[in-house]
């Protein structure tokens, strides 16, 4: 395998599948599936996925709610997603913790780093949720800051493209893909990859990006086992 213990990012939008809002229940049937599928190999796995399909923290000042209210709304928003996702995993037979950057006991734990570890060692899937409890931040930068917590060995984007291109690929038909980038060249050529506040955490501490298709089936094993799939950035 190339990769011991991963963290894996989801968008919430990924998870309306064909809706065009909320949690599609096929979607998160799949992603169960091929969770499973590396959790199999004996893979230590972490999962940080958005609020987008429910609600963005970013959208709230265009109605009028103030930043850091709507950011605290985005939040809560990430815990029902993650909250769904705990119930696809568990009914695949998986066993799971969900983490919370914010006190919610009756749902879930409080993050600590040290228990989040231990969670990992025993085989459970531990989805972090409500990002890293401040407003401001998003959820690529709690992916970022929770994967170099963990010790995770890569930060794994899964999104509905199938890598890094040159421009967007759903608008421009000559886009074109990367298939390794070093950090200094996203920067260079403003390539939108994750926040800058994300992406300069995973480049401070070497640690490597993968974006890829996740809905496309097999494609997450395809990464553990070695296969290049997607684009992989990296310090070097």
């Amino acid at each position: 395998m190339k990769y011991k213990r991963i963290l894996l990012k989801l968008s919430g939008e990924a998870l309306m599948g064909e809706k065009n809002y909320g949690i599609d229940s096929n979607r998160l049937e799949q992603y169960a599936n091929e969770i499973k599928k590396v959790k199999d190999l004996g893979v230590e796995i972490a999962i940080v996925i958005g609020g987008g399909n429910i609600f963005r923290g970013v959208q709230a000042e265009k109605t009028g709610i103030d930043r850091v209210q709507g950011d605290y709304m985005g939040m809560l928003a990430t815990l029902i997603n993650a909250m769904a996702l705990q119930s696809a995993l568990e009914q695949s037979g998986m066993f799971t913790r969900l983490m919370s950057g914010i006190k919610v006991e009756s749902v879930c734990e409080p993050f600590i780093r040290r228990r989040a570890i231990r969670h990992l060692e025993k085989g459970r899937i531990v989805i972090f949720g409500a990002g890293i409890g401040n407003p401001y931040f998003t959820t690529d930068s709690t992916a970022s800051l929770r994967a170099i917590e963990i010790e995770a060995d890569v930060v794994l984007k899964g999104t509905r493209v199938d890598g890094v291109y040159t421009a967007d690929p759903e608008k421009d038909k000559n886009a074109t893909k990367y298939n390794t980038l070093s950090f200094q060249e996203a920067y260079e050529k403003n390539l939108n990859i994750m926040d800058m506040t994300a992406f300069t955490l995973c480049q401070e501490n070497n640690l490597p990006i993968v974006v890829f298709d996740m809905n496309k089936t097999g494609n997450l094993e395809k990464l553990i086992t070695g296969e290049e799939i997607g684009t992989l950035i990296t310090s070097n």
